[in-house]
């Protein structure tokens, strides 16, 4: 059996703001990236940045389909969250071999490679995960309507929402909240804007609590200490004791550092890697058992 690493794979990471795509063979990778590409969101929508990130992987690497359908892929995808689902997606898919997951255990494993740990993985969305004892689990992931805390969208929604609590006199203005209302006009123009945004769209907010809660905001401070308890309450519940590595990984979950208790500051480790060395790690190893079946 030929060493996985040394046979080309096709590795996917899927997510609601990118979707990037990896062709891997030995030392070689060839990466394109498209738009968001959640299959529960929009089904079809993704399905159409999936299959424009493939035409552009095979021209990048000089492929024929005929080779790229022999090849085992690998898919860590947003909203891949039922077989109904994955099961579509793979009939609509040209590939012989391919496994299709959702965007979590991808992200695991390119944090914290084969070791255990933990991850609060928070962009446009979240979740948390945890390997321990090699047993992985995962929490949250649901999305904007049900789910996502502490994820960007999340942040963003609660910079508005508390900023319409200074107009009502319930919390004391601040330059997070007078920002807000200029760009949008007042309170009233927050209410328009919100009735029709995306959770792409309040996950851009995040960007202005953050800095400004670098420069003392109380409002923007609050909101990103909301955002970390809820983090450090559900990494207890997975069974954190000290001494457990956590990582911070997305757009905006590294920004939750300063807020975390200190015994959980003082576990805090840099991701190993991406989502995409996850997706492309888990590819190897479907690989492997695709040759296992092959035997």
């Amino acid at each position: 059996m030929r060493d996985s690493k040394n046979h080309p794979v096709i590795a996917v990471d899927g997510g609601g703001t990118r979707c990037r795509f990896a062709f891997s063979h030995a030392n070689e990778r060839i990466v394109i990236e498209t738009g968001s590409a959640n299959v529960s969101t929009n089904f079809d929508a993704a399905c159409s940045e999936i299959t424009r990130g493939i035409e552009a992987l095979v021209m990048r690497a000089g492929l024929d389909w005929a080779t790229i359908a022999s090849i085992p892929a690998y898919f860590g995808l947003a909203g891949a969250i039922d077989q109904k689902i994955t099961d579509r997606l793979a009939s609509a898919m040209p590939f012989t071999h391919v496994r299709i997951e959702d965007d979590r255990t991808a992200a695991l494993r390119g944090a914290l490679g084969a070791s255990d740990g933990m991850i609060a993985h928070c962009g446009t969305g979240s979740f948390v995960a945890a390997r321990m004892n090699g047993a992985t689990r995962l929490v949250g992931g649901w999305g904007s309507v049900l789910g996502d805390p502490s994820s960007a969208q999340w942040v963003g929604r609660r910079a508005l929402s508390r900023t319409l609590d200074v107009v009502d006199g319930l919390r004391a203005e601040a330059d997070l909240s007078n920002l807000l209302l200029q760009r949008h006009g007042g309170a009233a123009g927050i209410v328009a804007w919100a009735a029709a945004a995306t959770a792409v769209d309040f996950g851009a907010i995040a960007r202005d609590v953050t800095r400004c809660a670098e420069q003392g905001d109380q409002l923007a401070k609050g909101i990103l200490q909301d955002a970390s308890d809820a983090i450090s309450d559900i990494l207890k519940a997975l069974g954190w004791v000290p001494g457990t590595t956590i990582c911070l990984t997305g757009g905006i979950g590294p920004h939750f550092a300063p807020y975390l208790p200190n015994a959980m500051q003082h576990d805090l480790a840099a991701p190993l890697g991406e989502p995409l060395d996850g997706a492309v790690a888990l590819a190897q190893d479907f690989c492997r058992d695709v040759s296992h079946e092959r035997l």
